[in-house]
């Protein structure tokens, strides 16, 4: 794990003084966050409150109005659309509510295209989408399109397609919201596993569950800023 030259974890996103405004709604008003290597962070608060506001800003998707985004030492403020396009494909990875398989794709193509779009070989990109398929335990659903996948198995299928390029950060947007409570559990435990052996997430739920599963730290978002902040206790 890389840390900076005084020993501590390298920080992966930085939010500084962060404001958003849609005309005169505001969704962000001075949000400050810094998420370090390794961490787990589950953000929380009520609808509207700006935590997916929050999240797009750390995927690139949109931009502030005033205030510093930093992602994995890159300023995001001054990037074009083709930097910001390239920056999630190297940068991030992201997990959806609904998934945002391609409907007309099998399994195994819709991991591996992540890794075309960045130039990898469509062999190179087969041969990994593989591994992460099985290491994920749906190798042999690899061939199934989404429609016939349960919806634990699509789950995992776009967490193989986001952890493709090896992303620094994983962002997850309700990821066990279109899940029965069984399916919910298993993509819990993946997560875990997944930040135990050194990968950063940030997620954004309604679900305490998870949160409490999942994070080590808990950011409760309210009036488009961070109203608390703590660690969780350590996980069983």
């Amino acid at each position: 794990m890389t840390t900076d030259q005084d020993g501590t974890r390298r920080i992966v996103v930085r939010l500084d003084r962060v404001h958003k405004e849609y005309g005169d709604a505001k969704a962000l008003d001075g949000l400050d966050l810094e998420v370090r290597q390794g961490d787990a962070v589950a953000v929380m608060g009520p609808s509207g409150c700006g935590k997916s506001t929050l999240l797009n800003m750390v995927a690139g998707l949109d931009r502030p109005t005033s205030g510093l985004v930093e992602v994995n030492g890159q300023d995001l403020r001054g990037l074009g659309e083709t930097a910001l396009a390239l920056f999630r494909r190297h940068q991030v990875g992201m997990i959806f509510q609904f998934f945002n398989l391609i409907d007309d794709l099998p399994a195994l193509d819709n991991v591996a295209l992540a890794a075309q779009l960045t130039g990898s070989p469509a062999r190179q990109a087969r041969r990994r989408a593989l591994e992460l398929l099985d290491e994920l335990g749906v190798a042999d659903r690899r061939n199934n399109y989404p429609a016939a996948l349960s919806g634990g198995e699509r789950q995992r299928v776009a967490v193989a397609r986001a952890l493709m390029n090896r992303p620094a950060l994983l962002l997850a947007d309700e990821p066990t919201g279109a899940l029965d409570s069984r399916s919910g559990e298993q993509v819990m435990d993946l997560l875990i596993d997944l930040n135990q052996i050194g990968q950063t997430l940030l997620i954004v739920t309604h679900d305490a569950r998870l949160a409490t599963r999942c994070a080590s730290r808990l950011v409760e978002v309210a009036d488009g800023r961070v109203a608390g902040d703590r660690t969780m206790e350590p996980r069983s």
